[in-house]
């Protein structure tokens, strides 16, 4: 990733700048991520964009092109525009791995480093972490109400270019199964599935020919989009062309529910049991829960998987909470802040049911129960990505287990508080 063309914000140029000039820029810091409150209705967040982040972190750069921007805007001064030149992380960052949940008050991040070094990450931080964070969490809760059916990500179309291939590889560490971003699956390993649109069918004289065509082409396994025209006629040619083994039959659009059902029925009649059926056209985690009950077999979604379903942004902020060793903190109404550098921990049942998260101050770690388990890992060490990071399949699974974890009435859709309190315990 070329991180250079996300620079940082100008207020944290400003200052850079001024520590710089009266020395206290080399301050050893502490910077947290954290969420004040998770989005209205929701009751856990799904952390992602960690590993992204972290190799942004590992490029970030200041360029010649960058500088000479910064020097003709006459942003900072010209010590200052050396200073970026040579900027190299050396810090250290702590945080939650992807795929782990979060809660109101979870250090999600802690960066250590010297004020200069930490202050200018943070829009980098903050945009990577708020962005694929919201798209896991939505996707999850989608992910949870398919209750193991297929889910095919299908929302490039709806979204910025680049964040589509982020919020791909999002909602696949979220758990679903495949996307239909051609470069997510290039840049990150995703499997990809897709299938022809309505144009494809428009484009010949008949439905027919269109199918005929497909198959001919992707061979009997292809989806088909029946709803172009009419649905029951579509489908019976849909057989008609490809076999009673076809591999799968798309509806687009109407009363999803109904037409699943009549469909399932009229396959069957057809000998074509085992052709299934996938359903998209505005999907969301409330529409797919709906139609859990219908012989559905997998589910398309699109734009509300990648504008987080209602919740575009997790609401995460990074704030200093630490200066050479000294808790500082934000007091301001609404909008305070707990000073000092802090780590976390989950406590659990026997049974494995979660039970709280336990924020304490780093200095003052409290024993752990024989069922509490420290959330934070080691993410960078001088700079460099430790090994300890876990893949994204390793993350799919960890995700998958903390939510076995959660309390059944906290994946509920419906509001509530989260799923789980955040305990704060103090040094």
């Amino acid at each position: 990733m070329d991180s250079t063309a996300l620079l940082t914000d100008h207020y944290e140029l400003t200052m850079l700048a001024a520590a710089l000039r009266d020395g206290t820029g080399d301050r050893p810091c502490v910077f947290e991520v954290f969420a004040r409150r998770l989005p209205d209705g929701r009751r856990y967040g799904v952390v992602a964009g960690v590993n992204r982040l972290l190799e942004a972190i590992g490029n970030f750069r200041f360029g010649e092109e960058e500088i000479d921007q910064l020097r003709r805007e006459a942003v900072v001064d010209d010590s200052t525009l050396e200073w970026l030149a040579n900027y190299r992380f050396s810090g250290e960052v702590d945080g939650y791995p992807e795929g782990e949940l979060y809660f109101p008050g979870s250090p999600v991040l802690t960066v250590r480093a010297s004020f200069a070094e930490g202050v200018v990450l943070e829009t980098l931080a903050l945009s990577i972490l708020n962005h694929d964070s919201a798209i896991a969490s939505a996707a999850a809760r989608m992910v949870t109400a398919a209750n193991g059916r297929r889910m095919i990500e299908m929302g490039s179309r709806r979204t910025h270019e680049e964040a589509a291939v982020a919020s791909a590889r999002a909602s696949y560490l979220a758990g679903f199964t495949a996307t239909s971003n051609l470069e997510a699956g290039r840049r990150h390993g995703i499997p990809t599935a897709g299938t022809c649109a309505h144009a494809f069918t428009l484009l010949h004289d008949t439905e027919e020919e269109a199918f005929r065509s497909q198959v001919e082409a992707l061979g009997v396994g292809t989806t088909l989009l029946v709803d172009t025209y009419d649905i029951t006629e579509g489908i019976k040619t849909a057989v008609a062309v490809a076999g009673p083994g076809l591999g799968a039959i798309r509806i687009d659009s109407g009363d999803l529910g109904v037409l699943a059902r009549q469909a399932r029925d009229q396959l069957d009649s057809l000998g074509a049991r085992t052709t299934r059926i996938v359903v998209s056209g505005d999907l969301d985690e409330y529409s797919i829960a709906a139609l859990r009950a219908e012989p559905v077999d997998a589910y398309g979604v699109g734009t509300s998987v990648v504008t987080g379903s209602g919740a575009p942004t997790a609401g995460m902020v990074y704030k200093l909470v630490e200066v050479d060793g000294r808790h500082v903190e934000k007091r301001s109404t609404s909008k305070q802040s707990r000073g000092g550098w802090k780590k976390a921990l989950r406590r659990h049942k026997d049974t494995g049911t979660a039970l709280e998260e336990v924020v304490f101050p780093a200095s003052a770690e409290p024993e752990l129960g024989p069922h509490d388990r420290l959330v934070q890992i080691p993410l960078m060490r001088a700079g460099k990505i430790t090994d300890e990071v876990p893949a994204l399949e390793q993350s799919r699974d960890r995700l998958r287990a903390a939510l076995v974890s959660v309390p059944w009435e906290g994946l509920k859709l419906s509001r509530g508080e989260p799923a789980i309190p955040t305990i704060y315990l103090e040094g």
